[in-house]
């Protein structure tokens, strides 16, 4: 069944949540500063929605003279956070070219390309320059960290600590008290590597540990692969 069409007086005098609008009427230009506002909420409460900001971003393509690149910002931010989901590439797409060559937006362009080839370093770099971009977002750090995390688990089956230390941006003291969360919390283990520091032992999975994916050749019956030579041959 398609989308249930409704008129201006039902959206009067019906409450719906924004996320309703959206899926609703999500070409409706008067949404716009309901959008925006939602926008400010995800900032401030620590939520997400893709659809609404791709809603908004939608609308200011139809509404140029309306477009707030504070808040284009926020949603880039915002989608950055999200990897390594690909939600940042889509909501480029739809940022005109001429809004992309604006100085914040050229640096957040960089940052993603530095996560999507884990260049961490060169990233976190390009980050402590450019505090007066992220700081608009609580909790982009941490987001950034667990999506460093996330990268590591599924490379490595033996990581040194340095290599970890990089990747989230931390040291010391404070390093410390990360890796033993993540033992509590991950499964992560910590040895000692003679004459090499520290080294952290992830858990095995399919992508860190090839081996452990099923191979579906190993599930056909003998059978069935003898009944299928005389067709090859």
């Amino acid at each position: 069944m398609g989308k249930e069409i409704i008129n201006e007086s039902q959206l009067q005098s019906t409450s719906y949540t924004v996320e309703q609008l959206v899926d609703l009427n999500p070409y409706n230009p008067d949404m716009l500063p309901d959008l925006e506002n939602y926008v400010n909420e995800q900032v401030a409460n620590g939520t997400y929605s893709l659809d609404a900001n791709l809603c908004l971003l939608r609308i200011y393509q139809f509404e140029p003279q309306k477009t707030s690149t504070q808040i284009i910002a926020r949603i880039l931010i915002k989608a950055l956070m999200a990897m390594p989901a690909p939600d940042f590439s889509l909501c480029l797409f739809l940022i005109p070219e001429r809004v992309q060559m604006e100085e914040q937006f050229k640096t957040l362009i960089v940052l993603s390309h530095y996560l999507e080839t884990a260049r961490f370093r060169q990233f976190w770099e390009e980050a402590a320059k450019s505090r007066h971009i992220l700081d608009t977002v609580p909790g982009f750090e941490q987001a950034i960290q667990s999506y460093a995390v996330h990268i590591l688990s599924v490379t490595y089956q033996r990581v040194p600590r340095t290599v970890v230390a990089e990747a989230i941006n931390i040291e010391g003291v404070a390093l410390d008290k990360f890796l033993e969360k993540q033992v509590v919390e991950s499964g992560w283990t910590l040895e000692k590597s003679q004459g090499k520091g520290q080294v952290i032992v992830l858990p095995r999975t399919e992508f860190n540990h090839p081996q452990l994916k099923i191979n579906a050749a190993d599930n056909i019956p003998l059978e069935n692969i003898a009944r299928i030579f005389p067709i090859l041959g």
